[in-house]
């Protein structure tokens, strides 16, 4: 088996994309249980990989449809699913009822915000290129956004599950945006 072969499925860049993936499920373990250290840095793991798994993929020449793919799947997992979960659990876990359904409500549309902005991405993306602006924020940034909610949750800055909640509809909102943010 070639690591470097453009059409094994197991090549190296894809693996790199599957270890994404893993860090990304194992962190929502973690969350569920109540670990959130642990989860974010997996969460730090997984944004490192999917770094790497690009360059990787350009440097020697292993961009395909497939990559594309599985990419999209590890960026909708590690940077759409689990940081929902992370900041859903954090702010609702001393709350009942009609909060954990309005907030959950919010998350769900998050979440379907970012797989519509992965597919969209998806339909528009030639094998091997990477365009110079993202139309709409890119889920790895609205992974970060979210990340930076929580810890505004847990320092106390806004104790308050529905502005937090709000504040989730802006940046989801933004995913499927018209705005221009710069490809790194």
């Amino acid at each position: 088996m070639n690591l470097y072969d453009k059409d094994n499925r197991f090549n190296i860049a894809n693996l790199i994309t599957f270890g994404n993936i893993a860090a990304g499920l194992i962190a929502i373990h973690f969350i569920v249980h109540g670990d959130y250290f642990t989860a974010i840095i997996l969460a730090w793991i997984a944004g490192g990989l999917d770094i790497a798994d690009g360059k990787v993929a350009r440097k020697y020449n292993l961009s395909t449809e497939f990559g594309i793919q599985v990419d999209s799947f590890a960026d909708f997992i590690s940077f759409v699913v689990m940081p929902s979960f992370l900041l859903y659990y954090a702010i609702t876990e001393n709350t009942t009822g009609m909060t954990q359904i309005a907030v959950g409500m919010v998350f769900i549309f998050y979440i379907i915000s970012g797989l519509r902005r992965l597919i969209e991405f998806n339909i528009g993306m030639e094998v091997g290129e990477a365009a110079k602006y993202f139309v709409g924020v890119p889920t790895p940034l609205g992974a970060i956004l979210l990340w930076i909610l929580y810890l505004v949750y847990a320092y106390g800055l806004i104790p308050n599950p529905y502005v937090i909640a709000v504040l989730v509809l802006v940046i989801a909102w933004s995913l499927n945006s018209k705005l221009k943010i710069r490809h790194p």
